[in-house]
């Protein structure tokens, strides 16, 4: 762990030294890494300024307090950052427990299927009737593809719905 403390108008005591030590190794015992503090203590008029730059793994970390007292402004900055540190392991973790699971993802497996289904459907008419008839039938029923008897001819004819929204014919031989 390396600890850079800085005094601005003001002098370091031993106990704000000691406190952000403390606080500094139980954070690098969360972290699990070492890391590389920046600690600015200012004081400007009544203005008590404790500032603190944390690098670590996850990032850059920077937090600011200002208050009467300079030890209230320590606790509060550690507060400040404590948070912030809890808050980007939660997303890390995040991040881990989004990973694919490799069954989802995986390509299908190559097992022919053993049982075939038939559905019946009744999309057919047993009357005869022309081909302005049935493309009517086939625009009611907004069916894709429908069978019928023509009148002329006494063949069956298959009229079908296309992607481009034409009609397709379909004359046996």
């Amino acid at each position: 762990m390396n600890v850079n403390f800085t005094a601005k108008h003001t002098k370091m005591t031993a106990e704000w030294q000691s406190y952000c030590e403390k606080r500094l190794s139980s954070m690098e015992k969360r972290l699990g890494s070492p890391l590389e503090a920046d600690i600015i203590f200012s004081l400007e008029k009544y203005r008590h300024i404790a500032e603190i730059n944390l690098k670590t793994h996850i990032g850059t970390l920077n937090a600011v307090e200002e208050t009467d007292d300079m030890l209230s402004s320590l606790v509060g900055v550690f507060d400040h950052l404590e948070r912030r540190v809890k808050k980007e392991l939660g997303k890390m973790r995040g991040r881990k427990r989004r990973r694919r699971d490799p069954e989802v993802f995986s390509p299908p497996s190559e097992e022919p299927d053993t049982e075939v289904r038939i559905i019946r459907s009744r999309d057919f008419s047993l009357k005869p009737m022309s081909v302005e008839e049935a493309l009517l039938q086939l625009k009611s029923n907004k069916k894709e593809v429908f069978v019928f008897r023509q009148f002329e001819t006494e063949k069956w004819t298959v009229l079908y719905r296309r992607r481009d929204g034409n009609f397709g014919l379909v004359e046996p031989e």
